[in-house]
């Protein structure tokens, strides 16, 4: 059987349990949740139903970390259900697991509003996302230090390092990688402030369409740089006058949709997204890009202009 791991490192120490409530379609669903918490060495406090879970959890004592496994659950009950958890949540300090399918992200992240960050989401993770997300939550519980950076900012980079450390022990095993890397110094370019210049969505829908091609040709993994594929994309959808659903941007990420979330959020606390609620529908979202965003896209574009370097 294998250690339980402990959140600060090692092996779990003498007494060390972290607690969950879980809550899933039936008493017998989160499996993968339940194997999990199984090796990190936690306990499962309670299992509910999930539609009685905002009532149940609500009645509770303590602070628990709460996990919501929506497997199963169609788009209205898990919409309501994570946003009836999210509010206890806000309100008690409970830390919030939400683990949903591709099909599921936009009433999930509708559900959670502007404050999506303080929860950590999982889409379709695998078992070390699971546990990485897990020992966030228990490390979290245990007290210390508060870092300065944001909490979501913080959670987001514990949980990626968990799991990347989980993909990198995975790769060792099957007969080892690299581990040396020399590193280049960094440069400073610095551009004088450039005019504004013209560009169509059909510029910029090429230039994703060849970011793509190298992925095709030279194999995926290499160059993910989601943030950026995001803002061209949303930059495009601006120039063509359509909106850009959360599920959509996911995709247009080419990343693992929960890693596509985590940037959604940086980006948005960093001010250069915003959300915008469908009028049609309360379980959907609208992602756009910021008037400060547009500016500094347009600057840039200007500043690749006068160098005479191309949009990539």
């Amino acid at each position: 059987m294998p250690t339980p791991y402990h959140p600060g490192g090692g092996a779990a120490a003498p007494g060390f349990a972290p607690s969950f409530a879980l809550a899933s379609l039936d008493g017998g669903g989160a499996l993968a949740a339940r194997e999990a918490i199984a090796l990190l060495g936690g306990a499962i406090v309670a299992h509910h139903p999930l539609a009685d879970a905002p009532g149940a959890l609500a009645l509770g004592e303590g602070a628990p970390a709460v996990v919501l496994d929506l497997a199963g659950a169609d788009d209205a009950l898990a919409h309501d259900v994570v946003a009836a958890v999210d509010a206890l949540a806000a309100a008690r300090a409970w830390r919030v697991i939400v683990a949903f399918s591709v099909a599921q992200i936009d009433p999930v992240v509708a559900a959670l509003g502007e404050e999506s960050g303080a929860v950590q989401l999982l889409c379709d993770p695998d078992r070390a996302e699971w546990i990485g997300a897990l020992a966030v939550a228990a490390a979290r519980g245990g007290g210390g230090v508060r870092s300065p950076e944001p909490d979501s900012e913080r959670l987001a980079r514990l949980s990626a390092e968990v799991a990347r450390i989980a993909a990198l022990l995975a790769q060792l095993s099957d007969g080892g990688v690299g581990l040396d890397r020399a590193e280049e110094p960094r440069l400073a370019f610095h551009a004088a402030p450039a005019a504004p210049v013209a560009i169509t969505a059909a510029q910029l829908r090429a230039v994703v369409r060849a970011r793509r091609l190298r992925d095709r040709y030279l194999g995926k993994g290499l160059f993910e740089d989601p943030a950026w594929d995001m803002l061209l994309d949303l930059y495009a959808a601006r120039l063509e006058g359509r909106r850009v659903s959360v599920s959509s941007l996911c995709i247009a990420a080419a990343v693992a949709p929960t890693t596509a979330l985590r940037w959604i959020t940086r980006l948005t606390e960093r001010r250069l997204l915003a959300r915008a609620p469908d009028p049609d529908d309360r379980r959907r979202v609208f992602i756009g890009l910021t008037d400060e965003a547009v500016r500094a896209l347009e600057a840039y574009l200007g500043a690749l202009a006068a160098a005479g370097l191309p949009l990539a």
